[in-house]
């Protein structure tokens, strides 16, 4: 008897983007799994989810950070049940971590739903008073030795500065004080190199430390990690993680250490995997050369889901 061979696929959940109510607002209020789980947040929360992301401006408020882990989730059950996707492996770079260990069962969604909502009021806080003066700036068309000379240079000039983010053999994200970004990007355009956008507030530095300790103490101290169900790529460093403190140290190192979506892909190539469903809207992991020229990429988000399906003929 012959069995039919399925695509090794991985899935994963992206880091965020700006993502208004008017891009998903229909996909939260229509598509059956994401009211799913918007009705979870809203108990979870008490209030409606829907109507805070609708009626607070900001990209990154706490609404819409739960709003984008929520679609995120239902955007992957619904390409289980519709598209028959089946993930025998985990990432979710920056943001999508906790996406990530919400999908891998490793804490109940209401868990993690309450927990992207504690997270987003810290951060607020905490960078409202520290580290008011720095910044993290993406760019591209910059390799490996150029960006060294980049980072040399900063170190001549005494200047404080770190990787936040390794997206692709020439695609970084460099966290630095703010009055040297004037700096920066004139020295990319001088190598040909292109500055994309900046970060406010900035991420993933060694600096950041005290707040990663405030988390741990006060907001993972009651949470039972559990195990996960399939094996969660750890985005500091390419690892599997199977036990639940992995996931645990996974979240409260994403403060303190740099994304390696480098690294997440050399692990899925390693094992075989040949497809990456990235469910949620992103313009970055699933777009970059490296993804591409590595995977199958089926990019599953909000617009895809609304769009009608034909249905299978009847015999």
């Amino acid at each position: 008897m012959k069995t039919e061979s399925r695509t090794r696929t991985a899935m994963v959940f992206p880091g965020m983007g700006p993502s208004s109510f008017a891009d998903v607002g229909k996909f939260m209020l229509i598509n059956p799994h994401a009211r799913k789980l918007v009705a979870v947040a809203d108990d979870v929360l008490g209030y409606s989810l829907v109507d805070k992301f609708r009626d607070t401006e900001g990209d990154y408020s706490e609404y819409a950070q739960v709003a984008f882990l929520v679609n995120c989730l239902a955007l992957a059950e619904w390409a289980e049940k519709t598209l028959d996707v089946v993930s025998e492996i985990v990432a979710g770079p920056s943001f999508g971590e906790k996406a990530a260990t919400a999908y891998s069962g490793s804490l109940p969604v209401e868990d993690v739903i309450l927990l992207t909502a504690q997270l987003a009021r810290y951060l607020d806080d905490y960078f409202a008073v520290e580290h008011t003066d720095i910044v993290t700036h993406s760019f591209v068309r910059v390799g490996e030795e150029r960006l060294a000379d980049i980072k040399g240079e900063l170190t001549d000039l005494d200047e404080w500065h770190e990787i936040s983010c390794y997206v692709d053999d020439d695609f970084y994200m460099l966290t630095l004080r703010e009055h040297n970004l004037e700096w920066l990007k004139k020295r990319l355009r001088a190598i040909g190199g292109l500055s994309l956008y900046t970060m406010r507030p900035p991420m993933h530095c060694g600096i950041f430390e005290p707040l990663r300790t405030k988390v741990a103490e006060e907001l993972f101290t009651n949470l039972e990690f559990a195990d996960p169900r399939i094996p969660v790529v750890k985005d500091q460093d390419g690892s599997e993680i199977t036990t639940g403190a992995g996931v645990r140290e996974m979240l409260l190192d994403g403060f303190v250490r740099p994304t390696r979506w480098t690294d997440i892909v050399a692990t899925l190539k390693a094992r075989g995997i040949e497809r990456v469903c990235v469910a949620g809207a992103d313009s970055l992991f699933s777009r970059v050369g490296l993804t591409r020229k590595n995977f199958d990429v089926l990019a599953v988000n909000p617009r895809m889901a609304m769009q009608p399906r034909r249905r299978a003929a009847v015999a």
